[in-house]
């Protein structure tokens, strides 16, 4: 039985002193919400993961998911292949997100192979993988982080295997970014966000959420070896990269 999802509410009241935001037990109980009514198009994105395993992954090939919080794209991937058709491993750093991920899977999915591990990212031990997921993760490490990584994934990649990257992204102009920004405030506004929620939940995501441009995003992926790489999918200042290892 999965845990029960409440509306997201955080940030409703004011604080003498807004956090650093941080994926805590608060967080994981309203987490549905929050993504469902703050990520423009992140339901589309998690439709067409599964369908883009269909088309890129290679039969029985190992998935990689990190910073998979609840485990929402490796359910995407379930309902969309059979449970031979690949091995999936979601990594997360807190232990919050990572029971409940666990508890998911053995609900929703019990005959894939579905493996959730807590760990860094950074510092984890990578196996041969067909796909790799990261899905709104690598906008919260260290921007000085973030090269080293991607070539470590890009290594771990078997041929032909490719990388989803999915971003907050920021407009290199100036008056494009801000109209971005603020429409991307009224998308939130028209999700019922009041002007308090959204000035503070900004305050806590200061210095912890760093976005690139999408241009950086793809250079950086050149510079680590994919041979080629696209943003499939954009709205407002999210979009989603895909990446591909030459076969």
């Amino acid at each position: 039985m999965n845990s029960p999802s409440y509306r997201d509410a955080i940030f409703s009241t004011p604080l003498d002193r807004v956090a650093r935001f941080s994926f805590d037990e608060q967080v994981v109980a309203c987490f549905p919400d929050m993504i469902r009514r703050s990520v423009p198009g992140y339901g589309q994105i998690l439709g067409m993961l599964g369908v883009l395993a269909q088309r890129h992954l290679r039969h029985g090939a190992h998935v990689y998911d990190l910073g998979c919080s609840l485990g929402a794209a490796g359910l995407a991937l379930a309902a969309h292949l059979p449970a031979e058709a690949f091995r999936y491993s979601g990594v997360d750093l807190s232990p919050a997100m990572v029971e409940r991920a666990r508890q998911t899977f053995a609900a929703e999915c019990p005959q894939h192979a579905m493996n959730v591990i807590e760990g860094d990212i950074r510092s984890l031990d990578y196996e041969t993988s067909g796909m790799v997921m990261l899905n709104f993760t690598l906008q919260f490490l260290p921007p000085e982080d973030r090269d080293a990584l991607i070539k470590r994934l890009y290594d771990c990649l078997e041929p032909g295997g490719v990388l989803i990257l999915s971003e907050k992204v920021v407009d290199p102009d100036e008056r494009d970014n801000a109209w971005r920004v603020e429409r991307y405030h009224d998308f939130k506004r028209a999700n019922g966000y009041s002007e308090l929620e959204i000035s503070q939940k900004r305050t806590a995501l200061e210095n912890v959420l760093v976005p690139d441009t999408l241009e950086a995003h793809h250079t950086r992926l050149t510079s680590c070896g994919f041979s080629r790489s696209l943003t499939w999918f954009q709205y407002l200042n999210f979009a989603s990269l895909i990446a591909f290892k030459e076969a």
